[in-house]
């Protein structure tokens, strides 16, 4: 009884150093990143500062995946997906998104949307109050309008009137009935009718940095629509 209440004793803490040890059993308990090749794997591997080979290895694997995570993207299965693409342009854009020159520079405040990147951002004079985030613009047929616009209504709890009563939350309309406002379906599939679309979350911040009043200036031109091969075909 004795012998048998020390193995056990002994086993406990054999299992528990286990746990403790780096290398062991316990600790390499971690699904393994096993994506394919995506389609933009060079451009991920060139802005991961990776080898630049366009295939993927597992230490581009891991490297895609934590970026996909701080991106909060989903699934961040380490795959160079379209949307994976997407937010390195818009991590790309963090630094200087108006390096082109294309918004205005001047002393007012100004919502910046760059069609060709689909991202906006938020400046007055040469300083970002509003960090570059991603868009859906209007699709084929339902542009969303380039030029100089006034945000001229808000309504934070906003439903469509003309596509299904469509929740349209934090909407801040500045060009007719188009607006910028939050979206719960895929931002990187497809294209809206006219409207910036946001994940929810930004339009949240927009809501809270943009007024009745403040210019948005829209440029560029909605790239074509992008279908790929998932991580598992």
């Amino acid at each position: 009884m004795r012998t048998y209440g020390m193995w056990r004793v002994a086993t406990a803490v054999t299992v528990l150093a286990g746990a403790l040890l780096p290398g062991t059993a316990a600790g390499a308990d971690e699904t393994p990143c096993t994506a394919g090749t995506g389609p933009y794997q060079r451009q991920l591997e060139r802005h991961l500062r990776l080898p630049e080979d366009g295939r993927q290895s597992p230490a581009d694997c891991r490297a895609i995946s934590a970026f996909q995570a701080r991106s909060d993207l989903f699934p961040a299965n380490g795959y160079a997906s379209y949307p994976t693409y997407r937010m390195m342009l818009v991590a790309r854009a963090a630094a200087n998104p108006n390096a082109g020159r294309r918004c205005p520079v001047n002393s007012h405040l100004v919502a910046c949307v760059d069609l060709a990147r689909q991202l906006m951002w938020v400046q007055k004079g040469k300083r970002i109050l509003y960090r570059p985030v991603p868009i859906r613009s209007g699709r084929d047929g339902y542009e969303t309008r380039t030029g100089s616009h006034r945000v001229h209504l808000r309504h934070k709890d906003h439903y469509s009137s003309l596509y299904n009563r469509s929740p349209m939350p934090y909407s801040q309309f500045f060009d007719g009935g188009q607006a910028f406002h939050g979206s719960y379906g895929d931002l990187f599939k497809g294209g809206s009718h006219g409207c910036v679309n946001l994940r929810v979350g930004d339009a949240r911040r927009l809501w809270g940095v943009l007024r009745k009043g403040d210019r948005v200036v829209v440029w560029g031109t909605r790239p074509g629509v992008v279908r790929e091969v998932g991580p598992g075909a």
